[in-house]
């Protein structure tokens, strides 16, 4: 990714949460913190509903008070049924409305590279446990 330095003004209590906010952040810097937080402030207006969290992955989109993004999509791969069908199962499983689901749905269709690398990530996680517990298994048993 490619960037191109601009001048952008910002109120000193602003700046101060900013530039405070940056220093708690390993690794993280006040112009990367303003990118992330404006780039993750479009998606939420675009998407509303969709949220930004952290976790041991990093930052993902959420539903808000619900499951990832990530998670939506796995299940919906992973169900029989199709169309509206599939979406009030989704809905369901997860306790949300419908129309959050529909949320998810729409993210995804926008950052889909996304959404499958944190799927493949979560999918190495699961088969990495699974093997770290079958060793477990085998030394105490």
């Amino acid at each position: 990714m490619t960037t191109t330095p601009r001048s952008i003004r910002f109120d000193d209590a602003v700046l101060a949460r900013l530039r405070h906010q940056a220093s708690t952040e390993v690794g993280n810097n006040v112009s990367a913190l303003a990118h992330r937080l404006v780039d993750e402030g479009l998606r939420m207006a675009e998407h509303p509903g969709v949220i930004f969290k952290p976790g041991p992955s990093g930052r993902r989109a959420a539903l808000a008070y619900g499951p990832d993004v990530w998670e939506v999509v796995k299940f919906l791969r992973e169900i029989d049924e199709r169309g509206p069908a599939a979406l009030v199962a989704a809905a369901e499983t997860f306790g949300v409305d419908v129309s959050r689901i529909t949320s998810a749905v729409s993210y995804y269709s926008e950052y889909s590279a996304e959404i499958d690398g944190e799927i493949e990530a979560a999918e190495d996680a699961s088969v990495r446990a699974e093997r770290a517990w079958a060793v477990q298994r085998k030394l105490i048993a």
